[in-house]
């Protein structure tokens, strides 16, 4: 089945965002959308550990370790940008300063359940929350930016979610490697679909009833879309 790569979902992502405002992108997936957004861009990219105007990723042997987000990767810093400690940056985050959150995902509901925490993994890693509970409730709009389906074939948006929950109700938007997907007052409305894929495929690799316009946007295969 032909899916975005991981950098053309970004690449979409980062397309859709407005054209100015503060947003927050969430360890992970979501830190690659810093390398696709507009040089004219408004945008002002936030990170928890304590950073404003996130830029792209240095060119290879450019890192500088002292310059990195929440992930640990290491990032440039845009023109303007600022750094501070935590509890500014959480004030930033519970406050509702930020206009969007972008996260990864284990399972998003057809309600806009968000469950995106880890419950610890094979390798050792310890389970925890992080910030994403306070990006969940604080942020003005949570969008969510991750495969449509797992490793092994199940899907991620789901009628209940199964694992736990960060937050209830709160996801607008979700972003895959297969489609745009808003969450509304009456359902999942697919916005659009990558290039090939019928509606009813789509309704097959997903866990809660969808809906669509006669005809949804096309996603192309480098991330962009039609109007």
């Amino acid at each position: 089945m032909k899916v975005l790569a991981r950098a053309d979902l970004a690449k979409m992502v980062a397309l859709h965002l407005p054209t100015e405002g503060f947003v927050n992108l969430g360890i992970g997936a979501p830190t690659q959308i810093a390398d696709f957004l507009p040089a004219d861009t408004g945008v002002i990219l936030h990170s928890e550990n304590g950073i404003l105007n996130v830029g792209p990723k240095p060119p290879s042997g450019e890192e500088d370790w002292d310059l990195i987000n929440a992930g640990k990767m290491p990032i440039t810093l845009r023109e303007g940008g600022s750094y501070f400690d935590s509890s500014t940056s959480f004030a930033m985050m519970r406050g509702g300063h930020l206009d969007i959150a972008i996260l990864g995902a284990f399972q998003v509901s057809a309600k806009g359940d968000l469950a995106n925490w880890s419950t610890g993994d094979s390798d050792g890693a310890p389970p925890g929350v992080g910030g994403a509970v306070d990006l969940a409730v604080g942020a003005k709009a949570i969008w969510i930016m991750m495969d449509h389906i797992t490793r092994e074939g199940k899907p991620r948006i789901v009628k209940k979610c199964t694992f736990p929950l960060t937050a209830v109700g709160v996801v607008s938007r979700i972003f895959t490697n297969l489609a745009i997907i808003d969450v509304t007052a009456g359902g999942l409305v697919v916005d659009a679909m990558l290039e090939g894929l019928t509606l009813a495929g789509l309704q097959d690799l997903t866990g809660a009833e969808l809906q669509a316009p006669a005809k949804p946007r096309v996603i192309r295969t480098d991330g962009t879309s039609s109007l």
